[in-house]
Parts: structure tokens; C-alpha cells; sequence
């Protein structure tokens, strides 16, 4: 099924294919991306920025007169999906950023995926939308109308002396994104996750607090599911910080907490999951309790696996694989930046402690890849525990330039081809990655830019 996916480390040379975004020296706000997704069969590749665009790239057709090239990814269609807002009456601007995307597969020739916009964590109430966006394409245009001309214009019914029967004309090809849905009012706090169910016919949505079950064709109500909710908000002591459906049973979901826990629940027990079916917890190392161990153990992602049979979450330093039948300890635990544990109290002055890195794994479950700072991102091969990391650059952007492993040096004396932990660029993040589901093609939002990679094939 998924050729290339052996040993991530012995087999794949992974090499530069595209970079999309300015080289501007100054990035605007509005221009960092802040979600990335592939969709179910890897043709599209979606992203969201912070100034509530949604870009969608198509993977075009491979040349037979160049068959070691494959399909390069361009932009298929672009459009506005949240504009920001202003509540009059809380003198609060509601943020227009992209939180996340979710594509639904595909059932006809359209393409459907869902957009939701954010802001900060518990901030006050504002207008929350999911939306669901169907994009399709049109290359025929009708013509001949009774009753308008050409322009469009109405004619003078008396001025029609024969009927005319109207023809579809070839035109150049359109990509159109039209809202067919605006799910609203049901989140009074930031949104962080949306998760379609296996029954594609219920999505979820998950704020601070509280979680929520939609029907597509509802928009007007939704069944709360979650709520940690305390009645004294001076009692809280944790928040909702992921949420996702199990890929094939569709009465089961997870969610992640700041505590750094994951409950899974199953929604046949009750209407209302606040009493959680298994509860993965990995007791704290006294000896490793810090003034930053509650920040760092902080779950920013949580995953699924394909099969469905693990867990992958992402807290501040590790990556950490969860058996569904083991709740005490992760099966895996897979540090990513280990060397900035001595960095914590310059990185919570910088707020760079409270950064969210999301994980994905790749097609086969056998490799999972995430983030960190400097443009630097992980993988992590789950059979031979080999772990390499790479660099998201311009410099490296020549077509099919193999990327070359990077190290980082803590102390002592640096080699010539490692990098200090001291000269780190904490304002360079790879927040957001995607992997494509049966290839070996990887997305990496690094501020403005989106970078692909692919395996290089001789």
C-alpha cells in the first residue's frame, strides 16, 4: 500500500520540491499560516493564515515527458473565509485567524471542508464560526435566457417575439468557494479543534471548556457533549486544549487538558461525557518537578493514529505514543528539543513556553513528524527508534537539493556542521506540518512560507 514507507532513516533521502509565500524581509501579521491539511486523497493541500484566507494548492497532473518529477502543487483557488469583526456593544475585535481546516471526502465532483476562527485562550465571549465551504469548478457558462440579455439586464416581456431555448457554452475554467454553512453561537471560548466523525455526518468542535457535536445540516443547534465548566470560574484549574474523533468508531472521541492528560469517551454511555471511559495519565518524575513542569506538560496536539489503535500527543518537549489499552504510561516517548530544558526561564519571559506544536503521522503509522524552533522539524522513526532533524530554508531551495540532517550542540565543543542551542532563532517556529496520507510528501508552514518536501526518487 504505501511503498517507501519503510525505515524512514535507511531509505529516504527526503530533498526540497516547492516553497510557496514572500521572501520578505518583514512579515505581516496577517500572512503567518495557521493551519495546514491535506485532504483525504493528497491531491489538495489547504492552508489558513491569520488573515482569514484559506489557500488551496492542487497537485497537478506528472508530465510524461519528465516521469522522475512528480506532480508539483499549485494554487487551485483562493478566498476570504472570516473577516474580522468588531462587537459593538463588548468593544471586543473578533480575530479573523484560521484556527483549523478539516476536509470531508469527497462524495461528488465538489470538494467540501470545514474553516473555524479563534483567538485567545479564555478570552471573552465573541463570535465563533465553523463554516463549511464547498469549492467546484465551472468551465460551462449558460446562455440564450427569454427574459435577460446577454448582460444580464431584464428585457421588455412585449419586446419577446420568439422563445428561445438556453445552451451551455465552453468557458475558461472557474474555481468558485461558496459558504453552504455557518454553524454559530454555540462557543463562548476560542476554539481549538474541529473533527469530523467516520459517519460523515457529525463534526465536533471544541472550545476551552466545552465540546460540541454538529449535524452538517443543522446549523442553528448543537448537543454539548463536554463541559468542565466549573461554577466559580475562580476554581478552574484546567482547559480543553485538542479534541479528535476515532478514525473508525464512531461513538468515540478523545480529548487532551493543560494537565497534560487525555480522557477518551465514549458517547453511548450518556448524552453527556463528563465521566470519561479510559483516562492516560504518565506519572511525574519527582526529581524532574519544576516551576515550568505544569507549562511543559501542557498537551498542545492530540492524534489519532491511522489504525486507530494509538494516541500521539505533543506536549512542550516530547512526543509521546499512547496504547488504547494501557492508560497508566505512553508505549513511547520521543524528546524533540530536550537541550531547551536548561532555556525554560528565558523561553516563558519570551512566551515562547506557551507555543502550541502540533504532530501528524505519516501514512503507515510508522513515523511521526513535528516541529520546533529555528525552521528546524523532527521525525521520529517508530521501528528502528532512529530520529533525524531537518531545516525548513530558503538556502536549501535549489529543485531536488537533499536536505542535510542538523544538530544541535549544548556546550562543549561545537563541530563544524551543528548549530548552538545559544544562537536559536525562537521567532523562526514550525508550528504547523501536514503529511500527505499515502505518500511520502511532507508540508511545513514556517511563518509566511510553506514548504514541501518529498523523498527522492532516483
Amino acid at each position: 500500500f504505501l511503498a517507501g514507507f519503510g525505515s524512514l532513516m535507511q531509505d529516504v533521502l527526503w530533498c526540497f520540491s516547492q516553497v510557496k509565500g514572500t521572501i520578505d524581509i518583514g512579515v505581516t501579521e496577517a500572512d503567518i499560516i495557521s493551519t495546514v491539511e491535506f485532504n483525504h486523497t493528497g491531491e489538495l493541500l489547504a492552508t489558513g493564515d491569520k488573515g482569514g484566507r484559506v489557500v488551496i494548492f492542487q497537485r497537478e497532473q506528472e508530465s510524461k515527458n519528465q516521469p522522475h518529477r512528480r506532480g508539483e502543487y499549485n494554487v487551485y483557488s483562493t478566498f476570504q473565509s472570516h473577516e474580522p469583526e468588531f462587537d459593538y456593544l463588548k468593544s471586543l475585535e473578533i480575530e479573523e485567524k484560521i484556527n483549523k481546516i478539516r476536509w470531508l471526502p469527497q462524495q461528488n465532483a465538489a470538494y467540501f471542508l470545514l474553516s473555524t476562527n479563534g483567538d485567545t485562550l479564555l478570552s471573552p465571549p465573541q463570535d465563533k464560526t465553523v463554516k463549511l465551504w464547498k469549492v467546484s469548478e465551472r468551465d460551462k457558462r449558460p446562455e440564450g435566457y427569454n427574459l435577460k440579455d446577454e448582460d444580464g439586464r431584464l428585457r421588455d416581456p412585449s419586446m419577446i417575439t420568439m422563445l428561445r431555448v438556453p445552451v451551455l457554452r465552453p468557458m475558461d475554467l472557474m474555481v468558485e468557494a461558496t459558504p453552504r454553512r455557518v454553524f454559530a453561537n454555540a462557543h463562548t471560548y476560542h476554539i481549538n479543534s474541529i473533527s469530523v466523525n467516520s459517519d460523515y455526518e457529525t463534526y465536533m468542535s471544541a472550545d476551552d471548556l466545552r465540546i460540541n457535536l454538529w449535524n452538517f445540516e443543522i446549523t442553528n443547534q448543537s448537543f454539548n457533549i463536554v463541559d468542565i465548566k466549573p461554577a466559580n470560574m475562580e476554581e478552574l484549574t484546567e482547559v480543553i486544549t485538542a479534541a479528535e474523533f476515532h478514525p473508525h468508531h464512531c461513538n468515540t472521541f478523545v480529548y487532551s487538558s493543560s494537565k497534560g492528560t487525555i480522557r477518551l469517551c465514549d458517547m453511548r454511555t450518556a448524552a453527556l461525557c463528563d465521566r470519561h471511559a479510559k483516562f492516560f495519565e504518565e506519572p511525574e518524575d519527582p526529581s524532574n518537578r519544576s516551576f515550568f513542569s505544569e507549562i511543559i506538560s501542557s498537551i498542545s496536539d492530540v492524534k489519532f493514529s491511522h489504525s486507530g489503535r494509538y494516541i500521539m500527543t505533543r506536549d512542550y518537549l516530547t512526543v509521546k505514543v499512547w496504547d488504547l489499552n494501557m492508560e497508566n504510561r505512553p508505549i513511547e516517548t520521543y524528546q524533540v528539543h530536550d537541550y531547551l530544558r536548561s532555556k525554560l526561564c528565558s523561553l516563558y519571559e519570551n512566551d515562547c513556553i506557551f507555543d502550541k506544536f502540533e504532530c501528524v503521522w505519516n501514512g503507515s503509522d510508522s513515523v511521526i513528524m513535528t516541529g520546533s524552533y529555528n525552521n528546524f522539524f523532527r521525525m521520529f522513526d517508530r521501528n528502528t527508534k532512529r530520529d533525524v532533524t531537518l531545516e525548513a530554508s530558503r538556502e536549501n531551495s535549489k529543485p531536488r537539493a537533499i536536505l542535510k540532517p542538523r544538530k544541535v550542540c549544548v556546550g562543549g565543543k561545537r563541530r563544524k556542521d551543528e548549530i548552538s542551542v545559544d544562537s536559536l532563532d525562537f521567532s523562526k517556529k514550525i508550528l504547523h506540518t501536514a503529511w500527505h496520507p499515502s505518500e511520502n510528501i511532507i508540508a511545513v508552514a514556517a511563518t509566511n512560507n510553506l514548504y514541501i518536501f518529498q523523498d527522492k526518487v532516483n
